[in-house]
């Protein structure tokens, strides 16, 4: 009777901790190494009366966002749907770096924003949310007597 040292196809095993391993590190697996944050790409900012959140969301129907303020808590959700593939033989993808599925972004806000003054557009492949500062949290000029 032949035996092997190794009861199970060893490149297939190498194959499935690699997999594991790089699924534990990053958040999505892609070939550019560990990434550094999710989908959609975030930049937050501000001026001295918003703060301005920009997404960049390419290739989403703004109906499938969701948009949500909850005590200084902001919460960008959806899903970007997946294109059926065209039945063709000859065709076979070698590499999709594109994100599909289900998406959540939560984001942490000042203590100063107003909660009933956000504005959220979607133009290009962007979402803008801009939050206004309550009033009595801007900077002001006290008169000397």
């Amino acid at each position: 009777m032949y035996r092997t040292l190794f009861p199970r196809d060893l490149f297939a095993e190498v194959d499935r901790l690699q997999r594991e391993i790089q699924q534990s590190v990053e958040q999505y697996p892609s070939i550019r190494g560990l990434g550094r944050g999710g989908f959609p790409a975030i930049n937050v900012g501000g001026t001295p009366n918003s703060v301005e959140i920009y997404a960049f969301a390419p290739g989403i129907d703004p109906a499938q966002v969701e948009v949500n303020l909850d005590r200084g808590v902001l919460t960008v959700s959806g899903q970007r749907e997946t294109k059926p593939a065209e039945s063709d033989e000859k065709r076979s993808v070698h590499i999709n770096e594109r994100f599909t599925g289900r998406f959540r972004r939560v984001i942490s806000l000042p203590d100063d924003i107003d909660p009933t003054a956000v504005t959220a557009k979607y133009r290009d492949g962007v979402l803008h949310i801009s939050i206004k500062r309550r009033e009595s949290a801007q900077p002001r000029r006290i008169a000397i007597q």
